[in-house]
């Protein structure tokens, strides 16, 4: 159930570490504590004949996962952690993005999680799984947030056909989510391997268990997608959690800010340009507020007999008198 692998040109930051790290014998880089003070503070430091300096991103000394240490004393953790921290810290515009989108999603999602009793750190699943993009689509056919395949969207609740794709509903698909990640909990009792299993399945994750005889996560020997999925998850944490200790400075008007609508009932079929010009919108707006409407060929949304939607439409807003 992932929007797509991580594909980083990880040799080319490598020969950035090492080219633009070059410098003449005079210059004195920075130290580790220089590098953690205030950026203004730290361009004062810098050498001034060094095109380009980049560090190995600062781990910290102790790091949780839904309450779960992670043992970073262990250096295949550190290295299988370092690597998706490099990734994410330097691809700048991706990470960039997503710490601009975050806030837009955090109170739909941590309020859903909250409600299905499963830990908030789940957040940066959605990240991992798409950036919060309810129009994602990989090849092999996940679609939304959380990405789910039809079979698992309809086992789920998510109505998918024709005219919709409640996969693309952030509100219900995020609701689908909470409940397999509770379901998967009560399975594996663990939320490392609940966190696996989103990406490798719960059989199997649970096979592989069975075969190396051990439910500890950080002792399994994983696919390299798998493996590299749950580091994916912790790196994205850290980066978005302390974002200025990895480069990222934001000022709160800088975050996209959730979006206002109100719902409207929709319970026979209803032309949605017709509809949105009745509700003082538009068609594109429409479609921005309600991703998870499929039709375009005929702009019209067909409800089954005897079931209504919840379409929303933008929250207008008051005007003074």
């Amino acid at each position: 159930m992932s929007f797509r692998s991580i594909a980083c040109p990880l040799a080319l930051i490598f020969d950035l570490l090492f080219c633009y790290g070059c410098r003449s014998q005079d210059a004195t880089l920075p130290t580790l504590e220089e590098e953690r003070l205030p950026f203004a503070e730290r361009t004062a430091i810098y050498p001034t004949d060094v095109p380009q300096h980049v560090m190995l991103p600062p781990l910290p000394d102790t790091l949780t996962f839904a309450g779960e240490r992670v043992p970073l004393d262990r250096d295949d953790v550190r290295e299988g952690l370092e690597r998706e921290l490099v990734v994410n810290t330097f691809g700048h515009s991706r990470t960039f993005y997503i710490m601009r989108n975050i806030e837009r999603w955090r109170p739909l999602i941590e309020k859903t999680l909250r409600e299905n009793s499963v830990p908030i750190d789940f957040i940066y699943l959605a990240v991992a799984e798409s950036e919060f993009e309810n129009t994602a689509q990989s090849p092999a056919g996940a679609v939304g947030m959380w990405q789910f395949m039809p079979l698992t969207g309809r086992d789920y609740g998510l109505h998918i056909d024709a005219d919709v794709d409640m996969r693309r509903d952030p509100k219900l698909a995020t609701e689908a989510a909470a409940r397999y990640l509770k379901w998967s909990y009560a399975r594996l009792k663990n939320w490392p391997l609940v966190a696996t299993s989103y990406n490798k399945g719960l059989t199997g994750t649970q096979n592989v268990m069975k075969y190396q005889q051990t439910d500890n996560f950080w002792d399994l020997y994983l696919n390299p997608e798998t493996a590299r999925y749950f580091y994916r998850i912790l790196s994205f944490k850290l980066v978005l959690e302390n974002p200025e200790a990895y480069g990222y400075f934001f000022r709160p008007e800088d975050q996209y800010r959730p979006l206002r609508f109100k719902m409207v009932t929709i319970d026979s079929d209803t032309d949605l340009v017709a509809f949105a010009k009745a509700n003082n919108t538009t068609y594109r707006e429409l479609r921005r507020l309600n991703p998870w409407f499929n039709n375009t060929s005929d702009y019209r949304l067909r409800v089954p007999a005897n079931s209504s939607y919840e379409v929303r439409v933008p929250e207008q807003e008051e005007k003074s008198r």
